[in-house]
């Protein structure tokens, strides 16, 4: 009698084919984790570090991108030439980083606000930052003076004036 009627050959043969796949398809999930482990993911990692960390980390946080989160201390605040150009420091309450951003501050900006900047540390001791982000409560606080004309408050929110009534559409006439 021949191997190929033969159920258990056939059965022996099918678990065989069925490790081969499964021990290929591992090594290409391998040979896949490695290209992008020796690729250059870490190039595109951004780490989060507060004054402190960014300290203790001396020459290792050089060139690495970095979101430094902190406040900004009180009297810091240095602005430049124009509107983009931005000097403060960011501190944790133990330790102080120098800012220097190119960018247009938030509106929100100002001493004691909590602050992220993502940029990177140079060699000078300074954090260059490309992108600046303040964080804020959601809390509306209404002026402190009970005495307010509320028109007069929302005539000076920027966009907002006198403007006349809006009047129904009527087809055929001019808008």
């Amino acid at each position: 009698m021949t191997e190929a009627g033969n159920p258990t050959a056939d059965a022996r043969l099918r678990a065989g084919k069925t490790k081969w796949f499964a021990l290929g398809a591992l090594a290409a999930a391998a040979a896949a984790f490695l290209v992008i482990a020796i690729g250059g993911i870490g190039e595109n990692l951004v780490y989060y570090w507060g004054p402190k960390d960014l300290r203790a980390a001396g020459s290792k946080s050089v060139g690495a991108t970095i979101r430094l989160g902190g406040q900004v201390a009180v009297g810091s605040v240095k602005r430049g030439e124009g509107v983009s150009n931005l000097e403060f420091d960011v501190t944790d309450g133990t330790a102080l980083v120098h800012v220097v951003s190119r960018g247009v501050p938030p509106q929100l900006f100002r001493d004691r606000i909590g602050v992220v900047v993502e940029g990177t540390m140079t060699n000078d001791g300074n954090f260059e930052s490309r992108r600046l982000m303040v964080s804020h409560d959601n809390k509306y606080r209404a002026p402190g003076d009970k005495n307010v004309d509320i028109r007069e408050l929302m005539r000076s929110t920027e966009g907002l004036d006198d403007a006349p009534a809006p009047r129904a559409a009527v087809a055929g006439s001019p808008p």
